[in-house]
């Protein structure tokens, strides 16, 4: 579903490639994490998959084809929730519909009420976004990230500063997701890639050192720089 061939690129303020010829895959239907020291490229290779960073060589691929003749394709949740402060909670889940085009005024509505509804937030269409936990908003985030149907969901440290509860909510939920959709999640949180993805791939200056069913890799790892960070030992 996803295909990164000898991909590399590096920011204009650098001396090095944050992304180094960087080659994997992820299969229709996967759940995968992606780990890593902060800095190392993690969130980098999210905005190249939805077009925000443009690679220096190499390319990208979805179902097959290439991201450059693709629309519409990936549903992306960033790090920050990103929600425009003036906008009910409903209207900033118009937002990629109204983006998109292609829809009427009652069809965003009713797909934007479904959304909702499908996360506990049924009645929270009128609201204001401030009047939102920080776990609600995640659960905003996620809806949002899935209204025009993507063929593959990107999660940028989706439960980054939520208590336990909030956490465990999100973590419900894209399990859920997990059944309808390809997803690709940046994570922090070890134990998390252990509970919730099918395989977890380990970033080292923009290379994948270690790409394995999870598992394996956290209880086998094959490359001793994954195990000394899986272990607390990296530095």
């Amino acid at each position: 579903m996803l295909k990164f061939d000898n991909v590399s690129f590096q920011y204009d303020v650098e001396d090095f490639s944050i992304i180094d010829h960087l080659s994997f895959d992820v299969q229709d239907g996967e759940f995968v994490s992606v780990i890593g020291a902060s800095g190392c490229g993690k969130s980098t290779i999210f905005r190249l998959v939805n077009k925000l960073l443009l690679p220096a060589s190499g390319e990208i691929l979805v179902d097959g084809e290439s991201i450059e003749k693709k629309r519409n394709y990936c549903g992306y949740m960033p790090q920050q929730d990103l929600l425009f402060p003036w906008r009910t909670v409903r209207e900033n889940l118009l937002l990629p519909m109204e983006i998109r085009g292609g829809y009427s005024k009652t069809e965003m509505r009713e797909k934007a009420d479904a959304a909702l509804e499908s996360v506990g937030l049924k009645d929270w269409g009128d609201k204001m976004p401030k009047e939102l936990s920080g776990g609600m908003k995640r659960k905003l985030m996620v809806c949002r990230a899935l209204l025009t149907d993507p063929e593959i969901l990107l999660l940028d440290e989706p439960t980054s500063a939520l208590d336990p509860i909030s956490t465990s909510k999100i973590e419900e939920l894209t399990m859920e997701l997990k059944k309808d959709y390809t997803i690709v999640m940046v994570t922090h949180n070890m134990q998390q890639a252990t509970r919730i993805s099918d395989k977890t791939a380990f970033f080292l200056l923009g290379e994948v050192v270690e790409f394995d069913d999870t598992d394996k890799l956290f209880s086998m790892p094959s490359d001793k720089r994954t195990e000394d960070y899986i272990t607390g030992r990296f530095g």
